[in-house]
């Protein structure tokens, strides 16, 4: 990991370990998922969201103010918003995508739930997903969530990240790997 990208991670640990805290101990903390969720939103649909959390050319201000008002009009739940104006304030706005992942990981974490990320070369079905996901539970004691996506270029078979543990089954990577393997012999 990268000296900045380290950094970051730190200052969204700290936070998302603080916006938990607050939240379970006012009992808010499906207000808080629900906030997790309006921001990933607008951070995936909104170039003008991410230029502003990540421009240096916004004074703490103008952020300030932007955020108050994009927290109100999207509704998000009063620690979230106090959250973000002092986020604007120190000017940590930056680190606003790694404190929706961490604190969705701390939220997981407490309810015994993992994200699972799979790539497959076709949509799965819902019960080819019911079925990994299943499978997946059984080997990680957890209720798991599956995050999927299509890469076409796989072939076929798929690629299962949980935590730091990932299984690649695609046809591509066992190509490759039988192309290296030709190439130590000739």
């Amino acid at each position: 990991m990268s000296e900045p990208a380290s950094i970051s991670t730190g200052i969204a640990q700290r936070y998302a370990t603080a916006v938990y805290e607050l939240a379970r101990d006012a009992k808010k903390v499906k207000a808080i998922e629900s906030d997790l969720t309006a921001l990933n939103d607008a951070l995936n649909s909104s170039d003008d969201f991410q230029a502003l959390i990540q421009s240096p050319i916004y004074t703490r201000d103008q952020q300030s103010a932007a955020i108050g008002a994009i927290a109100q009009k999207m509704g998000l739940s009063d620690i979230m918003t106090n959250t973000l104006a002092l986020m604007a304030q120190k000017r940590r706005l930056f680190v606003l995508p790694a404190l929706v992942r961490t604190l969705r990981d701390i939220i997981a974490d407490e309810k015994g739930e993992v994200t699972a990320d799979v790539t497959s070369a076709k949509a799965l079905t819902k019960a080819q997903a019911d079925k990994l996901a299943k499978s997946l539970k059984a080997t990680t004691g957890k209720t798991v969530t599956l995050n999927q996506t299509v890469d076409e270029s796989l072939i076929g078979g798929l690629i299962v990240k949980v935590g730091s543990k990932m299984i690649d089954t695609s046809i591509s990577s066992k190509l490759n790997s039988l192309q290296n393997v030709m190439k130590e012999v000739g």
